[in-house]
């Protein structure tokens, strides 16, 4: 579903005085020695604006010239560009001079200066976190929820999860009713994962070649024609799979667009972070009541009917995204440069190749993908430590629990207590050590201190909502459809691999010896990582 709205009221904001330049450049502005008046950023009158942003929404966004996949212009992405103070002088405007560099910003003559947010001075945090107004705006998520647009796609996005948590339910259910056969059942439960892979790659173009509403709502018209099918008597397993499998490669696509119309709505700045974040929240959550609640609702009513009932949950989400949000033009032509005859697949595996071919872009989707890929393996074995440990039935629940909890909790505190500049310092330090409390397991720990553990692990996502915005400011804004789509299946391919690989190894080991080495393994690779983010951060003017 598309996303939030801004509620931030405009400012007028100019360049701040030449003797702090160098240490503070203004939001979206590039290093020039010659600053042109004619790229001047004066507000506007009332309207949508560039890439569909209201006028709210521009005195919040990142100028999208100095954003993009430039090899030889590096980006100001690794921390929260700095706000410019509120100019007392409204009349006066914002240049930032000509770009002939192209998409990323131009470095000053006397050579660049590396910019270490995460040793940065409490001076810079507090630009970082204010925006140019002249007065203090509402904190955490409450910004969110005051603009009637973000509140539409929020009820949509919960109606269309709670279709495919649900209907991940009903049809492995039904399923193994009609065949008796646990493989088949399984295998219609990780059908879900599979497809994610040829969807997110060889389908992403759809997220930028297209409007992303008409997008949004044909993605959930599909999966709710796919649920309706399902729900007829006469549909056969094989068909119910292969319905399945539609399902699941739709499913970046639709995510993907959704993420990167988020940028639109909201700016690349911290709405997005806090945007994402809440909508990873209401994911988490679904996955902890949506099983429940599809368990109950199976207790009422068959599976075919309860299948009927997601039909509904997709239409809902499909007519509200259609009455209450914008239309957004595609964020490129049919033909785009370059690509002019190409197939759509083409166009998205092309997408692909130059979103991985860029060291900074790579270095942040891979600290974006691998924890996940390592904090997977306790809930891959939670059954069998619940066994090793004497856990029980009731155990297993709360093993497989806790980590949703903690993630939950994580970004709650983050996103409502932190602010951005507080959130960026602590993306690399606590990107790399969230899987460290997963060694413990190596004590074996009994039920309570493996809670706590698991809690503390899913607490440690938290470094997602700094690094979400350093990502999201990497990506050039045509490629921000794909990008996120190919995110969104990656993310999904390599927690499936973990939770293969973890049960894999406890074939050959003990279990709580597996979730120590995958504890001590992922914080290895996640301090090379964050090793990586670190030299590929954007140099500053001097």
């Amino acid at each position: 579903m598309p996303d939030q709205p801004v509620t931030t009221a405009p400012s007028h904001t100019s360049n701040p005085p030449a003797t702090k330049s160098s240490d503070h450049p203004p939001e979206g502005a590039t290093a020039d020695p010659d600053p042109s008046p004619s790229r001047s950023t004066d507000p506007k009158p009332a309207g949508p604006g560039p890439a569909g942003l209201n006028r709210a929404d521009r005195a919040d966004r990142v100028d999208r010239a100095s954003v993009g996949l430039n090899p030889a212009a590096p980006e100001w992405a690794d921390h929260p560009p700095e706000r410019a103070t509120a100019d007392p002088d409204p009349s006066a405007s914002r240049s930032t001079g000509p770009n002939p560099a192209g998409p990323g910003p131009v470095e000053h003559p006397s050579g660049p200066a590396v910019a270490d947010l995460d040793s940065a001075a409490p001076e810079r945090a507090d630009h970082a976190s204010h925006r140019a107004t002249a007065g203090p705006e509402p904190a955490g998520y409450r910004r969110l929820f005051a603009a009637p647009e973000f509140r539409t796609v929020f009820v949509a996005h919960a109606c269309s999860l709670l279709g495919t948590v649900v209907s991940e339910i009903t049809l492995t259910v039904l399923v193994y009713g009609l065949t008796g056969s646990p493989l088949l059942s399984a295998l219609t439960f990780a059908l879900g994962f599979l497809p994610y892979l040829a969807g997110g790659t060889l389908l992403a173009g759809i997220a930028d070649r297209f409007p992303p509403r008409r997008v949004l709502v044909l993605c959930d018209l599909v999966c709710a024609g796919c649920a309706g099918l399902m729900a007829l008597p006469a549909t056969p397993v094989a068909a119910l799979l292969a319905l399945r499998c539609v399902i699941a490669a739709v499913s970046p696509v639709f995510n993907g667009t959704r993420m990167a119309t988020l940028a639109d709505i909201l700016g690349s700045g911290d709405l997005f972070v806090l945007g994402r974040s809440l909508l990873r929240i209401v994911s988490q959550g679904a996955v902890l009541a949506g099983f429940g609640l599809g368990g109950v609702l199976l207790l009422v009513v068959p599976p075919r009917g309860a299948l009927l009932i997601t039909t509904g949950t997709f239409l809902a989400s499909a007519t509200l995204l259609r009455l209450g949000t914008r239309r957004r033009p595609a964020r490129t032509p049919a033909h785009p440069e370059g690509a002019d005859g190409a197939t759509l697949v083409r166009y998205s595996l092309a997408g692909a190749r130059k979103l991985l071919a860029d060291r900074r872009a790579r270095a942040l989707l891979l600290l974006l993908w691998v924890p996940p890929m390592f904090s997977v393996a306790p809930e891959a074995l939670a059954a069998a430590y619940g066994d090793e440990i004497g856990a029980g039935s009731a155990g297993v629940g709360l093993l497989m629990s806790a980590l949703p909890v903690g993630t939950i909790a994580g970004e709650l505190y983050a996103g409502a207590v932190l602010s951005a500049a507080a959130r960026a310092r602590v993306v690399l330090p606590l990107g790399t050590v969230a899987l460290l409390p997963l060694t413990t397991y190596a004590l074996t720990p009994g039920i309570a201190p493996a809670l706590a553990v698991l809690v503390l692990t899913g607490a440690g996502s938290a470094y997602t909502l700094g690094l979400d915005r350093w990502f999201v400011d990497a990506v050039p804004e045509e490629l921000r459809g794909r990008a996120m789509a190919v995110y969104t299946a990656g993310l999904m391919t390599i927690q499936g691999i973990g939770m293969a690989l973890a049960g894999a190894a406890a074939e050959l080991l003990a279990v709580h010896t597996v979730v120590a080495a995958a504890g001590a393994l992922g914080t290895l690779c996640c301090a090379l990582l964050a090793a990586e983010v670190r030299r590929t951060r954007p140099v500053r003017p001097s």
